[in-house]
């Protein structure tokens, strides 16, 4: 596993989103109620739309572009929608957010392909 301090939890509001950039595309961050953590590709699976732009709730996020529902953990659509976006591993330690980036791209060899290269408020 790649794993990278990408921010503290408390720079992401409950029920809010932060944008992690990388070399293959944007990560979103999500923050739930209950302080636990999510992370997806910042796609929706139907047109592309920004989730971290979307409202969060429970475990889900809603894309704001046409209101697809998609779960936080699995990045699968709920509902009578059908699609997924990449979900990828994240933990928080000691207030501390950590992403994994290792087989993102589907080549678990290279585990360098998904390094941040910035963190930032969504929108």
């Amino acid at each position: 596993m790649s794993w990278l301090a990408i921010c503290p939890l408390e720079d992401i509001p409950p029920l809010g989103a932060r944008v992690v950039a990388s070399p293959n595309g944007d990560i979103a961050v999500f923050r739930a109620a209950d302080d636990r953590v999510f992370a997806l590709r910042d796609q929706c699976p139907h047109k592309g739309g920004p989730l971290s732009q979307g409202i969060v709730h429970g475990e889900r996020v809603t894309c704001p572009l046409h209101n697809w529902v998609i779960d936080l953990q699995s990045g699968e659509a709920t509902g009578a929608d059908s699609g997924c976006t990449h979900a990828f591993p994240i933990r928080v330690t000691d207030g501390q957010v950590w992403l994994d980036f290792s087989g993102a791209t589907g080549d678990a060899a290279d585990d360098t392909a998904e390094v941040p290269v910035a963190c930032r408020e969504a929108g």
